[in-house]
């Protein structure tokens, strides 16, 4: 089978490897479907903390399995499946408290072990999630996406009164956007974002006021309008944001970081305790793809407002390089293995 793998940083290659056997416990997926991430680019160059090399990248992805292990009981050849990528022991104590996704041994498929970009992959039986049938390939390939918006949204709870800021109109901030206003029903969301082609596609996922916050100034404009929001979602990722987002905030509002940012925030504390702001953090999806097969059956989100690009796998370099080169009109790029 053929993999896309990076050697090292800065090297990537298509690799011809064995097919590998499905272990105890686990299934073969054959691989129709996968979408770049951000943290696929950092693997890639050199920037993902958590990486080893070599690793085959690709945390979201869809296809059929098309070979079981030994105990694996509830799942058949032939089944349409995305792929959780959160790998976790169960019994630890962020295990035990509904939080897999940092358990303390965790092991996430493209990252810490090898991944969807490959033509096969091996994964636990448990990681793979049968798709309905009322729910298209494209579809289910974005569900490990949509994974991050209910991680967020099932942290704090937004309700139809809340009146909420999105920082970033990439991936992330959008299908928070399309959780807050499609399942959530939230009365008002604003995004901010300093691309204006990514605050069109803001529009087009709901968006009730965009702002390039690169021309205006935020706070003046909120000011303006009276509006201090009760969640705050930090999806662009810059230290600068938690500040200023504290001091936009309304009495009582929860704030919301998503980054892996390395850099220091600079913070006021009375800030925070002056207005008992709750402040969470958000990393991978905790048990979330049950809920977003939900969601798409439902009807309640459209991955296709985000999805811009197709790729065969082979191109995957040439792909990679669009998605971090084009944030004007590029956001959810998919690779396709059939």
């Amino acid at each position: 089978m053929k993999s896309v793998v990076i050697k090292q940083p800065n090297e990537l290659i298509i690799e011809e490897r064995p097919l590998p056997v499905p272990g105890m416990n686990e299934v073969r997926v054959k691989i129709s479907l996968a979408g770049i991430c951000g943290s696929d680019s950092h693997i890639y160059r050199g920037h993902n903390p958590f990486a080893k090399y070599p690793r085959v990248i690709g945390h979201e992805f869809f296809g059929v399995i098309d070979a079981i292990g030994e105990g694996v009981t509830d799942k058949s050849p032939g089944e349409r499946v995305c792929v959780d990528p959160v790998i976790s022991c169960g019994h630890c104590y962020p295990c035990s408290i509904g939080k897999p996704n940092v358990c303390t041994s965790l092991v996430v498929l493209g990252v810490h072990r090898d991944g969807g970009f490959s033509e096969y992959a091996v994964v636990p039986a448990k990681n793979a999630w049968s798709v309905p049938q009322n729910v298209s390939d494209h579809h289910a390939v974005m569900v490990e996406p949509f994974t991050i918006a209910a991680n967020v949204t099932g942290q704090v709870n937004p309700g139809k009164e809340d009146i909420a800021l999105i920082y970033g109109a990439g991936p992330m901030g959008l299908t928070t956007l399309q959780a807050l206003k499609n399942v959530y029903q939230v009365k008002q969301v604003i995004v901010a974002d300093r691309i204006n082609e990514r605050l069109v596609m803001a529009e087009n996922s709901g968006a009730d006021w965009v702002i390039n916050n690169g021309e205006h100034d935020l706070s003046t404009l909120l000011q303006e309008k009276g509006i201090k929001p009760t969640l705050i979602v930090d999806a662009a990722c810059h230290p600068s944001i938690l500040q200023e987002a504290i001091s936009l905030a309304s009495p009582a509002a929860r704030i919301v970081l998503m980054g892996f940012s390395s850099e220091p925030s600079s913070i006021i504390q009375q800030g925070i305790t002056g207005k008992e702001i709750s402040i969470y953090s958000s990393r991978l999806n905790a048990n979330k793809f049950p809920v977003v097969l939900d969601w798409l059956q439902k009807g309640l989100i459209d991955p296709d407002k985000l999805i811009t690009h197709r790729f065969n796998y082979q191109q995957v370099t040439d792909a990679i390089e669009l998605f971090e080169k084009d944030q004007k009109s590029c956001c959810k790029v998919l690779l396709t293995f059939n």
